[in-house]
């Protein structure tokens, strides 16, 4: 490839054309806890907050970076040795995107001389900064990590074809050829354990997920709750594997960061299980309701027996305590919640905290259902949409 000057000058940094500031970032839960903090962190001038929020919290490498002070001069660990940490600058994050890309596509003959590598290299990272074009997340987490760094990390079971011999290759480490590809489909087999099968998928899922992709499959052949299995026993169901891929979702973050799993489910109109799987997410925000209600219900019946309590924790004397326990009998608290609040305050207890829940996204009640991870999709067929048509 011939690659011509447009927004470059030869002679003159990329770096230079860009004026900079120093920002911070803070990621906060609903109730005020800190999930992520960075401060002095480097993006060109014009670059919103929201813009500098993605790099901190996603984009940036957290660990493994050799750092340097002002001066350009390593920064020594009590050890004596190169101290490594996070990226805080938003040119170490172009350096390694556009110099990797430069280094892979020179050493295989992409470019027709040196130079055109040197401007491509020039032209992408003006283009980044500028924010006139931009890859993918598994890029922005993953590409350059080693050409820039000599980051490796456990090999985590990809594969790459070698330019030089065309062949299919298991990846020796996790980052000399990295997964800077986004959005999988894949395909699973109604088998258990084997190659292609359900819990090889899930292996598969969180490969993806760890290095900051999406996936998406067709569950459909996964036999039906009730269906017989070789070995002379009923199948458990599709929705029972359904539910420990989502919470699998849940559980690993997108490129290891602050970003949730993306994931897609699909199942055709002809699986027996279809009704159970468009009835999933509406359970569970019904499951969260009753949490919810039902949590703040208790608390404030129990808080009841505690007040009573005052009297005295004999219920057959005390008559406050009595009406109390009735009442948050007949309110459907079960009985061993009421009656161990009672023993606690014999024991001398004069106070008791009674957890409730809300209806946020990511609070503990949503952490009890399933089907809050993905975005679920029926597959109907073209009978389907013809009798559609035809009003049948």
């Amino acid at each position: 490839m011939k690659i011509a000057r447009r927004f470059t000058k030869d002679g003159t940094s990329p770096y230079d054309q860009f004026e900079y500031t120093y920002r911070s970032s803070t990621l906060k839960n609903t109730d005020g806890s800190s999930v992520f903090e960075m401060e002095n962190i480097e993006v060109p001038a014009h670059w919103s907050q929201v813009a500098t929020d993605i790099l901190a919290q996603k984009y940036f490498r957290k660990a493994g970076v050799p750092q340097f002070d002002e001066n350009g001069e390593a920064l020594l660990n009590e050890k004596g040795e190169q101290a490594t940490g996070a990226e805080t600058s938003v040119k170490q994050v172009v350096h390694r995107l556009a110099g990797c890309w430069k280094d892979w596509g020179y050493k295989h003959s992409y470019f027709d001389s040196e130079e055109d590598a040197n401007v491509f290299y020039d032209e992408i990272a003006f283009m980044l900064l500028q924010q006139m074009a931009a890859p993918n997340s598994p890029q922005w987490f993953n590409t350059g990590l080693h050409y820039a760094y000599g980051i490796e990390g456990n090999a985590q079971g990809h594969y790459y074809v070698d330019p030089e011999s065309g062949k299919l290759l298991r990846s020796k480490d996790a980052y000399s050829h990295p997964q800077p590809h986004a959005c999988f489909i894949q395909s699973v087999d109604d088998d258990l354990v084997n190659e292609g099968g359900i819990f090889d998928l899930l292996t598969r899922e969180a490969r993806i997920f760890k290095y900051g992709s999406g996936t998406g499959s067709n569950f459909s052949d996964i036999r039906g709750e009730g269906e017989i299995l070789s070995g002379g026993g009923v199948s458990s169901g599709l929705m029972s594997f359904l539910k420990i891929f989502d919470r699998a979702a849940g559980a690993v973050k997108s490129g290891g960061t602050t970003r949730r799993a993306a994931k897609m489910v699909i199942v055709n109109i002809d699986h027996p299980d279809v009704e159970k799987f468009v009835e999933w997410e509406a359970r569970g925000e019904e499951k969260v309701a009753s949490l919810v209600a039902g949590s703040k219900s208790i608390r404030t019946k129990l808080q009841a027996v505690v007040d009573a309590a005052a009297g005295g924790t004999d219920y057959n004397v005390n008559v406050e305590l009595k009406k109390a326990v009735r009442d948050a009998i007949e309110a459907q608290v079960p009985p061993s919640y009421v009656f161990r609040v009672i023993d606690l305050l014999a024991q001398g207890y004069t106070s008791l905290d009674f957890d409730t829940y809300d209806t946020h996204y990511e609070s503990e009640a949503y952490a009890t259902v399933s089907g809050q991870n993905s975005n679920n999709s029926v597959r109907v067929t073209n009978e389907f949409m013809q009798a559609v048509i035809n009003d049948d």
